[in-house]
């Protein structure tokens, strides 16, 4: 049986190596590493500077009521001794109503900052998909690969071309 199976199979694994050998040197292959483009595209620092900006206020805000929040219980501390009944009541009351407005200061803020930044990260994502795909079709590439690549030569991976697409040079 041995000796009628090997005369068939090895030309027929050799035709399959040579037919697959001849279909894929016609096909330009590429990889963008999508983590190195979101680090050094110009737009990605660009959109993290603004949303800096853009929230940098608020922030400055909520560190002031830390900070007041903070000096009116070391009052409360250092004074609550010598301080009449009502007024150490209304002192606790007031910082109480304050970390109950920082705390939910704090929750929008969150909430707000990852609202933008989703937007400003699918606004960036389509920016990165649309020179990638812009680069394919220019350089003739049939086949570009991204996530789940473990490794690429340098002769396939065009992360700098895009780049380079991205910034406009």
């Amino acid at each position: 049986m041995k000796r009628y199976i090997a005369p068939v199979a090895i030309p027929l694994m050799l035709a399959v190596s040579l037919f697959s050998q001849g279909l894929f040197a016609e096909t330009k292959i590429g990889f963008v590493d999508t983590a190195k483009l979101m680090e050094a595209a110009p737009q990605a620092k660009s959109a993290q500077s603004k949303i800096e900006s853009e929230f940098s206020p608020r922030e400055k805000e909520l560190v002031g009521l830390q900070r007041e929040i903070k000096e009116q219980e070391d009052k409360l501390s250092r004074d609550g001794t010598v301080m009449s009944e009502s007024e150490r009541t209304k002192l606790e009351r007031d910082i109480l109503a304050k970390r109950r407005d920082l705390k939910r200061a704090q929750e929008e803020f969150r909430d707000d900052l990852n609202i933008r930044r989703n937007e400003v990260l699918a606004k960036l994502q389509k920016e990165m998909y649309e020179a990638v795909v812009a680069l394919a079709k220019d350089e003739k590439y049939d086949l570009i690969f991204s996530q789940g690549v473990v490794y690429s030569s340098d002769k396939v991976d065009i992360t700098e071309d895009v780049l380079k697409k991205l910034t406009g040079r």
